[in-house]
């Protein structure tokens, strides 16, 4: 496989959207190939052997298969050579916003967008007791995100990283998954400034 020929299978949910963001973000050179999970073709034996896990985003180059979104964010940038994924004392830091992400952040977040969005789709009701406990634990770790952005224009020094597509992840379905985002001034200015990037409003293929 050529240094130019990177496939990033996808599909339109939260994860693989940050990945095909940072592809377009990078301008990296990668081939995007759909995958309808509605039809099952996540569980085909063909992609159950790019990623035995049975999800995207996964990215395939000539150092091999990648899955995890936040990895392939940062496979691309050095792909690319930028420093989206800082190689200096930024690192550390940004695999802290990216374990407090997953663990805190989007976490709670997401649990919004599938009740709210995705359970529906498949003739589920959202479950009320879910959607109260994750409002609540969002605006919990929301004040420590939105007390770091007062004093900062992005999550790690002073351009972005992959920290800042991990945070916002979930964000682009503020309104329709009921997720309480305007109660947090910092953390919104910095989010509308992520959607003044094309990459990052229009992330999937056309």
């Amino acid at each position: 496989m050529s240094k130019a020929a990177m496939k990033l299978y996808y599909c339109e949910t939260l994860n693989p959207r940050k990945a095909c963001a940072a592809a377009r973000f990078l301008k990296a050179d990668v081939e995007f190939i759909r995958i309808d999970l509605a039809s099952g073709e996540q569980r085909t034996a063909e992609f159950l052997a790019l990623n035995p896990n049975g999800k995207v985003p996964v990215l395939q180059d000539d150092a091999g298969t990648l899955w995890e979104a936040n990895a392939i964010m940062c496979r691309l940038s050095d792909r690319v050579g930028s420093d989206f994924w800082p190689h200096d004392h930024r690192q550390i830091d940004v695999l802290r916003w990216l374990s407090w992400d997953a663990s805190h952040f989007t976490r709670h977040a997401a649990a919004l967008w599938f009740e709210y969005l995705i359970k529906p789709l498949f003739g589920g009701e959202p479950d009320v007791a879910v959607i109260e406990d994750a409002k609540t634990s969002f605006r919990l770790h929301a004040r420590v995100l939105d007390d770091h952005l007062a004093t900062n224009s992005v999550a790690v020094g002073k351009t972005l990283t992959v920290a800042d597509f991990a945070l916002a992840a979930a964000l682009p379905y503020a309104t329709s998954a009921e997720i309480p985002l305007s109660e947090f001034t910092h953390i919104q200015a910095w989010y509308e400034r992520l959607e003044q990037l094309d990459a990052w409003r229009n992330p999937f293929p056309a």
